[in-house]
């Protein structure tokens, strides 16, 4: 079993003791590992949406345990413009990009969507 496998399901578990299965850990301040997470679906955004983000930062995030792990991820693309991503990590370790909301604001919570 790899090494990041490994540290994938101790996240699990530890999200899991935490918060409670299935329930949305508070919103904290975005890490490294959060940013590498944005930085991973960016392109399937960018297809998605058409859109080009020159910048794009990961400012906060939450979790939800599911048969996997879900990011949800604020990213500042300009001047007080937003999106809120949901990305699914699978339990062998594949993102990939399951919803996305466009068009908002520093105002805007980061929640379940």
């Amino acid at each position: 079993m790899g090494s990041v496998y490994v540290l994938f399901l101790i996240v699990l578990i530890h999200e899991s003791y935490v918060e409670g299965l299935g329930g949305l850990t508070n919103v904290r301040t975005a890490t490294p590992e959060v940013q590498a997470v944005a930085d991973a679906i960016k392109p399937e955004l960018e297809s998605n949406t058409g859109a080009v983000f020159d910048k794009y930062v990961a400012v906060q995030y939450a979790t939800q345990v599911v048969a996997g792990l879900n990011y949800f991820i604020k990213v500042r693309v300009g001047h007080d413009q937003y999106v809120h991503l949901r990305v699914f990590r699978s339990l062998q370790g594949d993102l990939s990009l399951a919803k996305y909301k466009l068009g908002l604001t520093s105002a805007d919570p980061l929640s379940y969507f």
